[in-house]
């Protein structure tokens, strides 16, 4: 005690001859915030009593408008002391954070990913066709995209997204007259919805309304294709938290389907 009331340069308790030792002023000042730091380090050494905290989840910015909020709002909503931060990239953006413990998931597309990824696989998602409400096949159940292939196509730019298009209309064994690229799916809607071509997606909108008012008509495609799989990813080399693996099971359960 002597050493710690000499780092203070002063008395921390008055020794009282027959009464035993009573805090100065200064004294309980300290003891109070000693008795702060006591129970925050119980906190920290204590066991987890349930998802809580900060979680970082990063998005693809296809797949986070769809997803992410429905998902942080249910998870919340279950686990009121966890708090998700979203943060938007592409799959090399995310994985990068993945590795360096930036960010605990990414809700992404299993596609191109690194095999130092694990991931939890969601939704297999078909993909589907846009086409303007006056096209030729608007009112038409389905397509194929021979159908289509004299349409001019509007086509996802992003990496790895752009090439699975392509590998679509390669499978049918269609060369695609490409007339526009853009990065954003709402950009690819209010083209297509303004006449300026066919456009593909593997995201699913529930409404057929563009930014701009217009509208688009969607089709199911015919062709045997592979669909697009939604899953969340994490850096296998580090163990997720309490919170990361509540959050693992929660979305898995939420975007099963029926």
């Amino acid at each position: 005690m002597a050493q710690v009331e000499a780092h203070f340069g002063q008395p921390l308790f008055l020794r009282l001859p027959g009464q035993g030792m009573r805090p100065t002023p200064f004294g309980r000042q300290k003891l109070a915030a000693f008795e702060s730091l006591l129970a925050q380090a119980r906190a920290i050494l204590a066991p987890a009593a349930g998802p809580g905290g900060e979680m970082i989840l990063g998005v693809y910015p296809t797949l986070g408008p769809r997803h992410a909020p429905r998902l942080v709002r249910g998870f919340t909503a279950l686990f009121p002391a966890a708090r998700i931060t979203l943060v938007e990239g592409d799959l090399a953006e995310l994985a990068r954070g993945l590795r360096g413990g930036r960010i605990d998931l990414a809700l992404v597309y299993d596609a191109g990913l690194p095999a130092d990824l694990a991931l939890t696989p969601l939704q297999a998602v078909p993909p589907h066709v846009l086409v303007p409400p006056r096209h030729r096949l608007a009112g038409a159940p389905s397509a194929s995209l021979r159908d289509l292939a004299e349409d001019p196509v509007i086509l996802i730019n992003l990496p790895h997204s752009r090439g699975y298009f392509l590998s679509l209309f390669q499978i049918c064994g269609v060369a695609p007259r490409i007339a526009a690229e853009t990065g954003s799916i709402e950009m690819l809607r209010a083209m297509v919805a303004n006449g300026m071509g066919i456009g593909l997606l593997a995201t699913d909108l529930p409404h057929d309304l563009a930014y701009d008012g217009g509208r688009v008509a969607r089709l199911a495609l015919s062709d045997p294709l592979p669909p697009s799989r939604v899953a969340l990813a994490r850096a296998a080399a580090l163990p997720p938290t309490e919170t990361a693996t509540a959050f693992l099971e929660f979305a898995a359960r939420a975007m099963a389907g029926p």
